[in-house]
């Protein structure tokens, strides 16, 4: 009786939120955790729970998975817009049950906080869980990546469901040796695309062979530590694949997957990787092909993770990055692009973001393509002003800003390509400001 109370109050509360035109984020599930933090078990869920989870691309690919499992006509629940720790995801249950706890839908699609996998499966049956990469991010609250995927593969000993692994990071293809039981272990790969290097150009993890200590070996880096590579001592890394995606063209925004064209509205080998594994998901489910294909060509996030606008004729690129790896993906996608442009980094020091900064000296701002101006806001905009001109651009095209409001104001005043690149509280602002720009409101 004390579970349905405790749903009976929460959905008084969300009419409530909704009347006052709020979401309520993780507020429902917040509450409910904390009068019972066994609230879980109550859910009588009857359908397949996928979840996703990673440092980068949880986002896109929960919600590209979701999006391909509606175009073929399932119900589906999920937190697409975010809100990945156990209090987000019981939000989500709370909004969407009846009162004796039973989930109506044909698939839950859950991104989860990849520290969090643990916490929130402890209750719940997970059908099939994607994982895609581990770099280091929020150091002040996550700690080293290790840290990570060892509590991961803890949870993964006793797990038998679908388990899909990025086999070119080393620090994920290692966790699917976590249960040598477990025969539903899919591997996805993607080919060497163009701008693909022999040497790491920017900072990576899993140097080393988790099994041996031997150092791997890598045929070629696609970005970070993410390429393909191999143990030469024991063949760690040496996998079968489930799903290859190979023709990689960027220019054009087609890749291949089993003989069939994919064509999608990015233009990132980051997004290759995200994309070939929702095919790898939704494929275990007998998801038509064709029904894949139709929904990625029409899959867009317009919520700031690699979005496309045009702000009075002017195109502008926005993307988030919190660590490291996001920013030096962003840069590279801004090189690849030979067009001059401009740039606007704002970096904020939240509690959400962590209080430390320190990963901006990992960004690789070494030779940037035809960039004729930087913009630097937020509460650090010193800070990634003085990273960026240690790296030897010109110090006299760097304007920092602490008022975002003002640098947008700036950063349009000329009509050259804009990229911009924000951390995770000053994302959604500086997309506000942004598409305040264009209906000329400042």
């Amino acid at each position: 009786m004390k579970n349905f109370f405790i749903i009976l109050i929460m959905k008084i509360l969300h009419l409530i939120l909704k009347i006052c035109g709020k979401n309520g984020g993780n507020f429902l599930g917040k509450i409910a955790y904390d009068w019972s933090p066994d609230i879980f078990k109550y859910f009588k869920i009857d359908c397949p729970i996928i979840a996703v989870t990673a440092t980068n691309g949880k986002t896109m690919t929960n919600n590209a998975i979701g999006y391909v499992f509606k175009t073929a006509e399932k119900k589906v629940i999920s937190n697409t817009e975010g809100n990945n720790m156990e209090t987000g995801i019981l939000s989500t249950l709370l909004k969407n049950c009846t009162l004796t706890g039973k989930v109506k839908a044909d698939y839950l699609v859950f991104e989860v906080d990849e520290g969090y996998v643990p916490v929130v499966f402890k209750d719940l049956k997970l059908d099939t869980l994607v994982i895609l990469d581990f770099f280091r991010d929020q150091l002040d609250r996550n700690g080293e990546v290790e840290s990570l995927i060892l509590r991961i593969n803890d949870f993964l000993k006793d797990y038998n469901g679908n388990l899909i692994l990025n086999n070119d990071d080393p620090n994920v293809a290692r966790l699917g040796k976590s249960n040598p039981d477990n025969k539903n272990v899919y591997y996805f790969s993607v080919d060497k695309y163009d701008y693909a290097t022999e040497d790491m150009k920017e900072a990576g993890e899993g140097k080393f062979c988790p099994f041996c200590n031997t150092r791997i070996e890598y045929e070629y880096y696609q970005y970070s530590h993410i390429g393909k590579f191999k143990c030469p001592n024991c063949n760690y890394g040496d996998n079968e694949i489930y799903k290859l995606a190979t023709d990689i063209d960027l220019k054009n925004r087609t890749f291949k997957v089993d003989d069939i064209i994919y064509k999608i509205r990015f233009n990132s080998i980051y997004n290759i990787y995200n994309f070939v594994a929702v095919i790898s998901c939704v494929s275990l489910y007998n998801i038509d092909m064709e029904i894949v294909k139709a929904a990625l060509s029409k899959f867009i996030l317009n919520n700031g993770r690699l979005e496309e606008l045009e702000i009075n004729g002017i195109p502008t690129i926005i993307n988030l990055a919190k660590n490291p790896t996001g920013s030096n993906v962003s840069l590279r996608i801004l090189n690849e692009d030979d067009d001059e442009k401009e740039l606007l980094f704002v970096l904020n020091d939240n509690i959400a973001d962590g209080f430390d900064v320190s990963w901006i000296w990992d960004i690789n701002f070494d030779n940037l393509n035809n960039v004729s101006r930087i913009i630097t806001a937020g509460t650090r905009a010193y800070d990634i002003a003085i990273r960026i001109k240690t790296s030897g651009f010109d110090s006299s095209k760097i304007e920092p800003y602490l008022d975002l409001h003002e640098a947008i104001q700036q950063l349009y005043k000329t009509d050259i390509k804009k990229y911009v690149i924000a951390n995770y509280t000053s994302l959604q602002p500086t997309r506000k400001e942004i598409l305040r720009q264009e209906e000329n409101l400042l």
